[in-house]
């Protein structure tokens, strides 16, 4: 993903953000906002194969990480943000993007992925588990959403790579 590419990305979360079923935010931030909030690596964007001439950006869906936090101890912990066009869902653009997302973050060092998901949005849920993530659990009315209480699901997945040993590895 580069910069250019966020009208599209915006305009895929914003398709997301009106389904109800894909996050607390109701607005899109400004790409300064997005930018400053996910981690440097693994910002990916899905792109369709654009006939010449068709005016089109191509991409179909995104995928980033967010830190849980800024405390060294969290520095390979990341929350997960996969969010696909609506045309391209059903069709493996998400399980291709948290894919990537998986080979990249560990590429990159990090040893837990963690999804925050409405438990209504069941293709996400699934989406996640398919792509080895395990339920950790479920926090009750966390945050109100258009005016009433919602849940989420906590899913999480280990990598099978990083942070396998219990010896302290070079800082």
């Amino acid at each position: 993903m580069a910069p250019g590419d966020w009208p599209a990305v915006r305009r895929i979360y914003l398709d997301g953000l009106a389904t109800g079923e894909a996050s607390f935010e109701t607005t899109a931030p400004s790409w300064e906002q997005w930018d400053a909030g996910h981690l440097e690596f693994c910002r990916l964007v899905a792109r369709a194969p654009v006939p010449p001439g068709e005016a089109t950006d191509g991409i179909l869906g995104w995928a980033a990480l967010s830190p849980v936090s800024r405390r060294a101890c969290y520095r390979g912990v990341a929350e997960v943000s996969v969010y696909i066009a609506a045309k391209a869902r059903g069709h493996g653009v998400g399980r291709a993007l948290l894919d990537a997302l998986i080979a990249g973050s560990e590429a990159n060092g990090m040893w837990t992925l963690q999804a925050s998901i409405f438990p209504e949005n069941v293709a996400s849920v699934r989406l996640h588990e398919t792509a080895g993530f395990r339920l950790m659990g479920r926090r009750e009315r966390i945050a109100q959403h258009h005016g009433r209480w919602r849940d989420t699901v906590i899913l999480e997945r280990r990598s099978t790579q990083i942070g396998l040993s219990d010896a302290a590895s070079p800082a």
